[in-house]
């Protein structure tokens, strides 16, 4: 038991300073250089090496007791930032997959709407290219006997990707892209996802949760990342070395947070879809053959809670306080 315990807390220690002390140290590395040097000398090493000489001679930090109260600060103020870059992760995460963007204050809530609007206009427009693509190609195919070159119908599929999976309903790809796997799968097999995965996450196989959970683990990361780009941006103000590192940061966030949605989306898709009738046979639902409406109807019905009734009200009556039912007695207070 304490060998489990002390790997434990080993592997809770190397999280720690991986995850947040070591970027969060690299900040306040970055904010101090920007505090030394500021614009004027933004890349004056040797003014940096001189500062951080006399920095070092200074009585408090030359003893010990002063190393360590220094040491302690430091890492305090690291982990601090990196608790930081985790939450503005999280609210960016959020904020990128955009569920509930219709509850948002009004000004965003106003913006979301238009670039909903905007996105679904071009949506449209390349769907529409990709269609008459597929019809030029199915009549050449018809009249000539050959195939089309497929070059013309792939790029036109392209492009109405990169605008959307599905025709859009959030304001943002990555919003759009997890959307979609909920679209598909109540258009094609009638099942309402929401209510569906809780139970079907249950019952998967502990490869398939692992590979989800990973797809999961990356998306947190990729959005984590992006939380360290926004601390970065302030430093800016002080030090501009500091805005080409948070462009690389946000950049590279975007990239890593495409790519993560774009592998959850998948693989949530595809474990619904192979394991959806092993759910079925688990709920007592008898079904032969793959995964249809029929039993995407049946599953529907029978995970999907019925939404509570309103209480009925006692009638009306003349003894009753603002004519209703009769009071009972009240009960006399204690002592």
């Amino acid at each position: 038991m304490n060998g489990f315990l002390g790997a434990l807390g080993q592997k809770l220690a190397e999280r720690w300073l991986t995850l947040l002390v070591l970027p969060g140290a690299l900040l306040l590395a970055t904010a101090t250089v920007a505090a030394s040097l500021g614009h004027a000398h933004a890349l004056d090493h040797q003014r940096l090496v001189d500062r951080i000489g006399r920095w070092a001679q200074s009585p408090t930090v030359s003893g010990a007791g002063g190393q360590v109260v220094l040491l302690g600060a430091v890492l305090a103020a690291a982990g601090a930032a990196g608790l930081a870059a985790q939450g503005l992760g999280s609210v960016l995460r959020r904020a990128v997959l955009a569920a509930g963007w219709r509850a948002w204050p009004r000004p965003l809530r106003q913006w979301a709407y238009g670039r909903v609007a905007r996105r679904r206009a071009r949506w449209g427009d390349a769907a529409l290219r990709y269609r008459r693509q597929l019809d030029a190609d199915a009549r050449s195919l018809a009249l000539r006997g050959e195939r089309a070159d497929p070059a013309p119908r792939h790029a036109a599929h392209r492009a109405m990707r990169r605008v959307g999976a599905e025709e859009p309903d959030r304001p943002t790809w990555s919003g759009d892209r997890v959307h979609a796997v909920a679209v598909r799968l109540e258009r094609d097999h009638h099942l309402d996802l929401p209510v569906l995965w809780p139970h079907l996450w249950l019952m998967l196989p502990e490869t398939t949760r692992a590979e989800i959970t990973a797809a999961e683990q990356a998306l947190t990361r990729a959005s984590t990342l992006g939380g360290w780009g926004v601390l970065y941006a302030p430093l800016a103000v002080w030090w501009w070395p500091a805005a080409p590192v948070a462009g690389v940061l946000a950049l590279t966030a975007r990239s890593r947070l495409r790519g993560a949605v774009e592998a959850y989306a998948q693989l949530l898709e595809a474990a619904v879809r192979l394991h959806a009738v092993e759910l079925a046979g688990q709920l007592g639902i008898e079904h032969g053959g793959p995964l249809d409406q029929a039993l995407g109807d049946a599953l529907t019905r029978q995970l999907r809670s019925f939404d509570p009734a309103p209480a009925t009200l006692p009638p009306a009556g003349p003894t009753g306080p603002r004519g209703g039912a009769p009071s009972a007695p009240r009960r006399p207070a204690p002592g």
